[in-house]
């Protein structure tokens, strides 16, 4: 197959910063979009990926699964895009597309799907390099269309961060009248925010805090319930609808779980592994209340997350950045110093 070779930022081995170096795109075949990257999200997946956190990672490593840019090429099969479009790539660049989760629109939980970044490249028999980079090769069924009216690096972090909170709220029909609470005001809760008010909810957010009251208030949030604040939390019993929990460490979970109403579920979005403490079982089972997971959205829904943005103008927080300051940004987020997620000019990767 043929390829070129095109800038890009990444690491080879754990301990080191991100550098620049040179990667190899495949040429486009008759099923693939070539973008030029203009923006791209930095989560905190790309972090933990560089560094392998999670005891997974193949170096040399590009992360980068927040994607925003121009059509610049397209393969001979491809109808649906043109050069000029201005279109976003996500966290998936190839699934099955046979087994049950595909044929539902759940690529993400399809037992074989391929990450942006750290996948399996079938077509170069390597693995898949992300979106910090100057561009990317993408089959036509992972791309999506994003509404021209939106500020185009705001809509970067709403293809994860914006994502991971949409599905959730989708999944269990909120909608006008729900009672939605969100723990945690970050990447993932700000989203939550914005997007469950938008839906109709009445939003409260959960903090250990005072300092987060007027920011999430400003983002859309009804009101604030200080989870250390004991009789605050007594006054929320059995109140919630639906907890999206976007804390990203282990916590204790048993606090919120009695401020669901009967049939109330708590989705827990930012924590991958054991609970500590455990949970207790009594108020689930005498309230019929839930403790449950949620992944990103499929293609469709986030296209479908896309279009309700671009109708009610809707994009993240974000701090724009060069990338040669990305490894300062990685740390300044390990400190949480940032509203509330930082996006990349690409376009400085070429100066």
């Amino acid at each position: 197959m043929n390829v070129k070779s095109v800038r890009a930022y990444g690491t080879d081995k754990a301990e080191a910063d991100l550098k620049q170096f040179n990667i190899n795109r495949r040429e486009v075949t008759a099923s693939d979009v070539e973008i030029d990257i203009l923006f791209c999200g930095v989560c905190h997946s790309d972090l933990h990926f560089a560094r392998n956190d999670w005891g997974m990672t193949q170096y040399p490593v590009v992360p980068g699964h927040e994607i925003v840019g121009r059509v610049t090429k397209v393969g001979a099969k491809v109808s649906s895009y043109k050069e000029g479009d201005l279109v976003a790539v996500g966290c998936l660049v190839d699934s099955c597309g046979t087994c049950s989760s595909c044929k539902k629109d759940l690529e993400q939980y399809c037992p074989n799907w391929v990450g942006t970044y750290g996948g399996y490249d079938k077509h170069l028999d390597t693995t898949t390099h992300g979106g910090y980079s100057e561009t990317i090769v993408v089959d036509k069924d992972f791309v999506l269309r994003v509404p021209e009216n939106l500020d185009h690096a705001g809509i970067a972090p709403v293809l994860c961060a914006g994502i991971t909170t949409w599905s959730p709220l989708r999944h269990w029909k909120v909608g006008k009248g729900s009672k939605v609470a969100v723990v945690g005001l970050g990447g993932l809760g700000h989203m939550a925010i914005k997007l469950a008010r938008a839906l109709g909810a009445h939003v409260t957010l959960f903090s250990r805090s005072t300092s987060k009251i007027e920011d999430a208030k400003t983002l859309g949030a009804d009101e604030v319930i200080i989870s250390t604040d004991q009789a605050q939390m007594e006054n929320a019993m059995g109140r919630f609808d639906l907890i999206l929990d976007t804390v990203p460490y282990a916590h204790d979970f048993n606090p919120y779980i009695g401020t669901l109403t009967t049939n109330g579920t708590l989705v827990v979005l930012g924590y991958l592994g054991p609970l500590d403490p455990a949970l207790v079982t009594v108020p689930m089972i005498m309230g019929r209340k839930s403790v449950a997971g949620s992944l990103i959205g499929g293609i469709a829904e986030t296209q479908e997350l896309l279009d309700f943005c671009g109708k009610h103008n809707i994009t993240s927080d974000v701090e724009v950045i060069k990338i040669q300051d990305i490894n300062k940004a990685y740390e300044r987020m390990l400190k949480s110093d940032v509203k509330y997620r930082f996006v990349i000019d690409m376009k400085s990767i070429k100066s």
